[in-house]
């Protein structure tokens, strides 16, 4: 996916279904969410900057390519109903247990994903391999910019339902791409969370809450400006049909910035999840991981090292 999201890649889906935040957002979020971490771990994060932003695509990447990739990427709150706040599992054994692992798959694993990517970071801080920390911790900013994205959040991801198709580009890229130099990114140091679990739950369900603003603001604003709402931008050799930059403008008003609001908050819980995993590893010293290049025989012995941590650590993931 391009910065720019033309209308007819607005209109046509991703083999999963879902279309995601433009690459230009992903790299953005997570090339900031550095500057959010404390003095111990900022030098070794900026040294991989160029890795960290190139990296944070590599979700969307795989989806082509790895069937169970899709499913990450979204959860569809409104499948499960009303209730769905109070009653959903936290727990992935516990969802599997109540609704099948099949079920979950066809409806979205973001949240239950997310927690899983962040304890195989405190693994890999854990166990010191920096080519494996910046991987894992580079999917992370991925992973927490779509549970900001409220159409990840519904079965209407498209407007495809209410007549609205090519909303979810217009939201989450054209948007971006037109006004991002004018948010306000500043999110303060990273801090600890108490439950990181939690922390990604909430972020999901109240970007669920802007779901229907998001859908209705649009509509009203489509009856208002009619075909005016698109205009054509020559792209390289291509003209391609967009959404006029008037329009998005009003959209982005008519919304109260609220994809700023989300882009700070991904920015945001990014760099808590990055800091509460190595907090929670201990505190390892990355100093001596800048400059690291381990041979072929430390990698192997790394791998081994991994299975084993992996093997003990994710038996008991549901129970901490």
């Amino acid at each position: 996916m391009s910065i720019a999201i033309v209308l007819a890649a607005a209109l046509s889906l991703t083999p999963s279904g879902q279309p995601t935040w433009g690459f230009f957002a992903h790299k953005k979020i997570n090339r900031i969410a550095v500057f959010t971490l404390p003095a111990d771990m900022v030098d070794f994060f900026k040294a991989n900057l160029e890795y960290l932003e190139e990296a944070s695509v590599y979700p969307d990447r795989r989806r082509y390519a790895v069937p169970d990739e899709a499913a990450r990427h979204y959860l569809d709150v409104d499948y499960y109903g009303d209730s769905v706040f109070a009653t959903l599992p936290r727990s992935w054994a516990e969802a599997v247990a109540r609704f099948g692992a099949e079920s979950l798959e066809e409806h979205g694993v973001l949240p239950w994903n997310l927690f899983r990517m962040f304890l195989k970071l405190r693994d890999v801080f854990t166990v010191g391999d920096p080519r494996e920390i910046l991987r894992v911790a580079a999917e992370i900013g991925h992973y927490v910019g779509d549970a900001h994205v409220p159409l990840h959040t519904t079965l209407n991801y498209n407007g495809q339902l209410t007549g609205q198709r090519g909303i979810h580009g217009l939201w989450e890229s054209r948007l971006p791409e037109l006004f991002s130099e004018e948010f306000d990114l500043f999110t303060g140091p990273a801090e600890y969370l108490a439950d990181p679990q939690e922390s990604i739950w909430r972020a999901v369900l109240s970007a669920h809450r802007l779901v229907d603003r998001v859908l209705e603001e649009e509509a009203a604003l489509a009856r208002r400006f009619g075909e005016k709402r698109y205009a054509f931008e020559t792209r390289g050799n291509t003209t391609v049909r967009v959404y006029a930059k008037e329009y998005a403008r009003a959209y982005h008003l008519h919304l109260t910035l609220m994809v700023e609001q989300q882009f700070r908050l991904s920015i945001k819980l990014t760099g808590d999840l990055w800091y509460t995993a190595w907090v929670d590893a201990g505190q390892p010293d990355l100093a001596k991981l800048i400059d690291y290049r381990p041979t072929e025989e430390e990698l192997i012995e790394r791998r081994k090292q991994m299975e084993a941590w992996s093997t003990r650590r994710y038996q008991a993931r549901d129970h901490e």
